[in-house]
């Protein structure tokens, strides 16, 4: 199984890749089971370096961004782009797969990524947040999805059939952000 660290103990450690690596952090709302997760794709590392809210990346990268959105949400016909800072992820509804949950949550998967140049930050994780660092290795794309699996269910609540079938779902978007490994000599 691909190996995953603590993002902020991995890079105390000086453990980060610097040739490419995908970072999975989450926002969960305290008070609901609203939940936003960020996948970061990154490579060409020029530095990463702390900073006051987190960590910033020198490096070019690729996110995509999942939300799940419980039955009971008030503000579910704002366009997630539209949404306050904690609840907002780039996208528009056409540009979501959107899967619903017996429970008629909702669990909206953005299709395509988006770039980021230049630099970004990944934000210090406060509460029940967390970031991992992923590294590369053969088995990552059906370790991504069993950790989506696992995640969607037990931290953010989703119904473990449900979360399920999105995992796969995160997995076919997942694969448009992998980058190749350097082939071996």
């Amino acid at each position: 199984m691909a190996e995953m660290k603590e993002l902020f103990s991995a890079y105390r450690n000086s453990e980060l890749p610097t040739d490419g690596g995908y970072i999975i952090s989450t926002f969960f709302d305290e008070s609901s089971t609203y939940t936003k997760y960020e996948v970061t794709s990154y490579n060409n590392v020029k530095d990463i370096f702390p900073g006051e809210d987190g960590l910033t990346f020198q490096a070019d990268g690729q996110k995509v961004f999942v939300l799940v959105e419980p039955a009971n949400y008030s503000k579910k016909h704002v366009e997630p782009t539209y949404r306050s800072h904690m609840e907002h992820i780039p996208y528009r509804f056409k540009e979501l797969t959107i899967h619903t949950t017996r429970r008629q949550d909702k669990i909206m998967i953005g299709r395509e990524p988006v770039m980021t140049y230049g630099s970004f930050t990944i934000l210090k994780s406060q509460g029940a947040n967390f970031s991992y660092v992923f590294y590369n290795a053969e088995d990552l794309i059906e370790t991504i999805r069993k950790f989506f699996a696992k995640s969607l269910w037990q931290d953010a609540r989703v119904p473990k059939r449900d979360a399920e079938d999105a995992s796969k779902v995160i997995q076919a978007t997942f694969e448009q952000i992998v980058i190749q490994p350097p082939e071996s000599t």
